[in-house]
């Protein structure tokens, strides 16, 4: 389901990159050609969470009334909805759209060479067998990105093909024939990934430049603003006490417990992602709370 979009994806990101001539900035204006893309989707997703938010006091006293009577609860929300004229599944397909197409894209950008570039599996797989095989990288969750990192490694090797040919030859393991290597293939593998002075092939941890952790603490700082937008925590008006309904809020314990664990979670991903992942979560993110501000000013107009 995934891979359809990810392919349709690759050809408009090819297509930016082959004018730009830079991964990093191909990968920004890809992030907000999709952001543009997926508007209408998320304008409906947004007027939902309006309605919905304008029955939370509501829901929260049938949950409170009927917290041990679940029958009942459900008859009660059924009923407020549809007095309301909602549904508790409005938004869900726009939702499930936007996760299918933001897999899709994180897909494209994991593995460049086969949606964006369109190189033969089998190419692909010669390659991430030389890196592996020659010890040029150890990670293997990104085994595309290593071989657009290591291509330089990799014409040193076949510069060097007596040598390792004879290398290979007293071990007892089958190894690909580095003879097999061609300038036409290595060409076809290349893509640009300097941008601003980092190298976005790179991953941080395995670096050992500073600089290459610009990034993901940029993500993370826009990741936890990003929460409090689309995740806020209820205030409380003046003078109003905390009572027992809002200790059985599981929405409000919920966003709590989000904006507490996510952004320990996104550095402790992006720490080991490449930088070039890394920065488009970062402008997915960026971009999310652009979108985000501008839709509720736009629906906070048209109430008024």
């Amino acid at each position: 389901m995934i891979a359809p979009f990810a392919n349709l994806f690759g050809y408009i990101l090819n297509f930016i990159y082959n004018i730009v001539n830079n991964y990093g900035l191909a990968i920004i204006i890809f992030s907000i050609l999709i952001k543009i893309i997926l508007l209408p989707l998320s304008i409906k997703q947004q007027k939902t969470m309006k309605k919905t938010t304008k029955i939370q006091n509501k829901l929260k006293e049938i949950q409170f009334k009927y917290k041990n009577d679940p029958e009942n609860l459900n008859r009660a929300t059924m009923e407020l909805y549809k007095t309301e004229n909602m549904s508790p599944f409005s938004g869900c397909f726009s939702g499930i759209v936007q996760i299918i197409l933001l897999f899709a894209v994180f897909y494209l950008v994991r593995s460049p060479l086969t949606y964006m570039k369109k190189i033969d599996a089998n190419i692909i797989n010669k390659y991430t067998k030389i890196v592996k095989e020659n010890d040029l990288s150890t990670d293997s969750a990104y085994p595309e990105i290593e071989v657009i990192r290591e291509l330089n490694n990799i014409k040193k090797l076949k510069e060097n093909n007596t040598e390792n040919i004879e290398k290979n030859s007293e071990n007892n393991e089958e190894k690909t024939d580095l003879a097999e290597i061609n300038d036409e293939e290595l060409n076809s593998l290349d893509i640009n990934m300097n941008f601003l002075g980092l190298n976005l092939a790179q991953i941080p941890t395995r670096s050992g430049d500073w600089k290459a952790f610009i990034i993901p603490v940029l993500y993370v700082l826009v990741s936890v603003i990003s929460l409090r937008i689309t995740n806020p925590t209820p205030k409380k008006k003046d003078g109003e006490e905390k009572n027992s309904e809002d200790e059985f809020d599981p929405m409000a314990q919920m966003n709590k417990n989000m904006n507490l664990m996510f952004p320990v979670m996104y550095l402790a991903v992006a720490l080991i992602a490449p930088l070039g992942l890394a920065l488009y979560w970062l402008m997915n993110s960026l971009l999310m709370i652009i979108e985000r501000l501008a839709l509720n000013k736009m629906l906070k107009d048209e109430e008024e």
